[in-house]
């Protein structure tokens, strides 16, 4: 693979740190607490209303306010400290009950009934329609016992396994085969501003732009979240200044664009975005997507778009589109890039000039002094533990589906695609995955081993990619933080996420059926969520499935065709990798109302303040972005904040 420029200005943000120090104490203790009963509430709510929940703002002003908080008690928080406080509100915020409030709407949705698929759904899954803790919306009833034990275990197997196979391969890519991981720095910029800030005590510039993103994050969220979350208090229905979560304009353009859905999503958010992002990988996907405008009318007036029809919304537009071509077309690209990213991966390994194997094993069991690392055994013990574990679970909540699917999918399949994905991650900030593997080997189950049922679709089968937890543990190393102190930081968060969540999750059932005119987002898009995962789950019943009729495999063969030839095309013309990868990403329908705003961010990040601030601004930007961030998280925060307690009392005036 050839140098990449772009990719090399990434790579070149940050260095590693000589020294670690450990970043858990006490205020680590409070700012766990802190997040998961101040901020998850108001991240849960955002996300059923606009999309998105806090996210990173939740980590901004945990950080902010307990480095304010700290310089009174005329004491400070170190960089280790912070990043401490930083990966907790993280996980703090991860709110497995959402998963559940999902569920109970899956078990009652139109698109179940609509496929004939309720009853197949199992009862460790969600409570059977006409249960009574779904009409009176709470998880505080002994239907709901079996689901939350189970969903209990698996996040608690799920935290165990963050130290398996995941930190094997970053010892492996990163400390033996010194791959450069490029975008990690982006992840640990934004924390080391606040970390600046809190131990200098004069105004540093990252301060400055922190706090001009927070006041333009401020302004916005008051337009964008705060209005409609008020009004929505009084109002039947909620003013909303700019349209969440877009402006529909597929009806008004259907004359000249049949078939394909047009919008634009106002989420200022999306433009900072686009700053921080790779320049090339926005502009490809913008390439793209310009592709799928000019072949969805082409593909229309030929007869393969046929289920779109005038009058449809996006939603629709979407789902017809997926079901004609684009699902079985997606998955071709997917096996593009998978097969690329392959190629490339041994390709490297074959031009690389490695070290005699007994040194790499030196290496790989003697990690470098002072950075907080335990025995590789023990994470290939996690590993093997936390596997076998999913298959003898899996294997007794769905008791005819074949156990060796199970064991291969965890000893096999998991291995090979986390270091694929490890290397192109630490060479290229690609993540790859091979398409629809999962699926294809529930569906082979189903047609030659006599499975029949969905509940293999819930169940937690070991079918995972370690690729991004490679990212993670780099991260955490170029803040110079040491790796025990994420481990103390798991075992303290994992309770308080837990209570944290469930009690949320009801409180916030309770207030609205979800989802609801209260909840935007999730009242116009979980709908085609639903038909899309419950097509698929279709496949594994006998008889005849609405899946087979929507995959084609020439589309699939057409998708994995163009894909590659696209990539190697544009490779032969000397493209950068990630506008490469961009293009055939983009190649695959998905919702664009967003690449509007996406590109402009990227275009004057590149154009002008490139020019303006020079190579600077790839630091000016993360923290930018963290600062925006931050502002529509305490806005977030103030709506819901407000719409609780206005609609706690008037529960209470009842």
């Amino acid at each position: 693979m050839a140098d990449d420029k772009e990719l090399k200005e990434y790579r070149d943000l940050l260095k590693p740190p000589e020294k670690f120090e450990d970043g858990f104490g006490w205020k680590s203790v409070l700012g766990a607490i802190f997040v998961g009963f101040l901020m998850m509430p108001g991240s849960m709510y955002l996300g059923l209303v606009i999309g998105t929940g806090i996210g990173p703002a939740a980590r901004w002003v945990t950080i902010i306010l307990f480095a304010e908080v700290a310089k009174r008690a005329y004491t400070r928080l170190s960089q280790q400290e912070i990043f401490v406080l930083y990966y907790m509100a993280g996980a703090a915020l991860a709110s497995p009950f959402s998963g559940l409030l999902w569920n109970q709407y899956l078990v009652q949705s139109e698109a179940a009934r609509m496929l004939g698929l309720t009853q197949y759904i199992p009862t460790w899954v969600a409570p059977p329609p006409g249960s009574q803790s779904l009409v009176e919306r709470t998880f505080f009833h002994r239907d709901w016992l079996i689901p939350i034990l189970l969903m209990v275990g698996f996040e608690l197997i799920q935290a165990v396994d963050h130290f398996g196979l995941g930190y094997v391969l970053y010892r492996l890519t990163s400390d033996v085969e010194k791959l450069p991981f490029p975008m990690a720095p982006v992840g640990a910029l934004g924390n080391m501003a606040l970390a600046e800030s809190a131990e200098k005590k004069e105004t540093s510039w990252k301060w400055r732009l922190f706090s001009i993103g927070g006041m333009i994050g401020i302004a916005f969220g008051a337009i964008y979240v705060l209005v409609p979350a008020a009004s929505g208090v009084f109002l039947s229905e909620p003013i909303r200044i700019l349209p969440i979560p877009w402006v529909e304009l597929t009806p008004v353009t259907e004359n000249i664009l049949p078939a394909v859905a047009t919008g634009i999503q106002l989420d200022l958010g999306l433009l900072f975005v686009g700053m921080v992002l790779p320049f090339w990988a926005v502009i490809g996907g913008a390439v793209g997507f310009l592709i799928t405008l000019v072949a969805n009318p082409m593909l229309y007036r030929a007869g393969i778009l046929h289920r779109w029809h005038k009058g449809m919304g996006t939603v629709d537009t979407v789902f017809a589109n997926n079901f004609d071509f684009y699902m079985s077309f997606g998955i071709g690209i997917g096996l593009a890039i998978a097969l690329i990213g392959i190629f490339q991966v041994v390709q490297s390994l074959r031009s690389t000039e490695m070290a005699p194997f007994r040194e790499r094993v030196k290496k790989l069991f003697t990690p470098p002094p002072g950075r907080g690392d335990f025995n590789i055994w023990i994470a290939i013990g996690i590993y093997v533990a936390s596997t076998t574990a999913y298959v003898i679970v899996s294997s007794i909540l769905v008791p005819g589906f074949p156990w060796i699917f199970l064991a291969a999918y965890g000893f096999v399949y998991t291995p090979f695609i986390s270091y694929v994905s490890a290397r192109m991650e630490g060479i290229a900030g690609q993540f790859v995955s091979l398409p629809m593997v999962r699926e294809a080997s529930f569906i082979a189950a189903s047609k030659f081993f006599g499975y029949h049922g969905i509940g293999i679709w819930y169940a937690p089968i070991p079918f995972h990619n370690y690729g991004k937890a490679t990212v993670r543990w780099r991260e955490i190393e170029l803040t110079g933080t040491s790796f025990r102190s994420i481990i103390k930081a798991e075992i303290l968060v994992f309770p308080v996420v837990m209570i944290a969540s469930i009690l949320f999750s009801q409180y916030i059932w309770r207030l609205a059926p979800i989802p609801s005119s209260q909840y935007p987002y999730a009242q116009e898009l979980w709908h085609l969520q639903a038909l899309n995962t419950l097509l698929l789950q279709s496949a594994t019943l006998e008889g005849y499935s609405p899946f087979f009729e929507a995959l084609n495999m020439n589309y699939v063969f057409w998708g994995l065709g163009l894909g590659t030839l696209a990539y190697w095309a544009l490779s032969a013309l000397g493209w950068p990798i990630l506008l490469i990868y961009g293009v055939v990403r983009g190649l695959s329908q998905s919702t664009p109302h967003g690449v509007f705003l996406e590109v402009t961010g990227a275009l004057l990040g590149r154009y002008y303040f490139v020019k303006k601030y020079g190579l600077a601004w790839r630091q000016y930007a993360p923290v930018l972005l963290a600062g925006f961030s931050c502002g529509m998280g305490l806005m977030g925060m103030l709506a819901m904040g407000f719409t609780l307690i206005m609609r706690s009392l008037g529960s209470l005036a009842y």
